[in-house]
């Protein structure tokens, strides 16, 4: 496992070296977004009984950067590996594909979970919150970090450039976790957009992960909890084959 262990501490301390870019600013944006919709629809929405809506927004706020920044962490740097032509020093080392998965995505989900506690600590201060399932909170959290790490690091394999990344992000990552309740709940759109919702695995993290601070969510967390299960396990799975294959790495 000494391999794992090192590309592990090289991923993590990757973005550590530059924490005001990759935990700082997302915090920041994170803060920016609560006080602006809380501000404007606070007196005006409120989603679950007895809940503020700032109170609603801060859990998928919080959700919402851990899920883009677990992506952003292994997406780029696999990316820029790949440019600057480091990777083959990784590649020539000997790791398995599984040791590969399991570093960058181990350290995709530090960075996103440090993100996601660093805006909990900033947004906690304007909403009254409780804690009805903090099992399904973690749960949710670790879960939704993983899939994103994953699929970053699919994206990273796939692309070749970085508009090509920026592709997979602005047109996949971006719409999907906007679309998946951050801001409203989904009872509250027309019923195509419903049922575009439900057809999105972000959707499902984002309630089953608000589901554990007030015991209200549009889906069973059990429901949630299965389809996202099943999700990772399909997203790491390609991922694996991938690594293993050598795909776009070795060629």
């Amino acid at each position: 496992m000494t391999g794992f262990k090192t590309l592990f501490y090289k991923e993590v301390l990757r973005f550590w070296k530059v924490a005001t870019q990759t935990l700082t600013a997302p915090v920041v944006t994170a803060m920016l977004y609560l006080l602006i919709f809380g501000h404007v629809l606070e007196e005006h929405v409120q989603v679950f009984p007895g809940v503020s809506y700032t109170g609603f927004l801060v859990p998928g706020l919080v959700m919402m950067s851990v899920l883009q920044n677990a992506f952003a962490n292994s997406s780029s740097s696999l990316i820029q590996s790949k440019i600057s032509g480091n990777l083959v020093f990784v590649l020539l080392a000997p790791i398995s594909h599984w040791e590969l998965f399991g570093a960058y995505v181990l350290a995709a989900m530090v960075r996103g979970l440090t993100v996601g506690a660093g805006v909990f600590i900033i947004t906690v201060w304007f909403a009254k919150l409780s804690f009805v399932a903090p099992v399904w909170i973690i749960l949710f959290a670790l879960l939704g970090a993983a899939i994103l790490g994953t699929m970053g690091l699919l994206a990273g394999i796939w692309a070749e450039k970085f508009d090509q990344l920026a592709a997979f992000q602005n047109f996949l990552i971006v719409p999907a976790t906007f679309l998946a309740g951050v801001f409203y709940s989904v009872h509250s759109l027309p019923p195509f957009w419903q049922a575009v919702s439900h057809a999105n695995p972000f959707f499902y993290m984002i309630d089953g992960f608000r589901y554990g601070f007030f015991g209200h969510s549009d889906i069973s967390p059990f429901i949630s909890f299965g389809i996202v299960s099943l999700f990772f396990l399909v997203v790491a799975t390609i991922a694996v084959s991938l690594l293993k294959s050598g795909y776009k790495l070795r060629h």
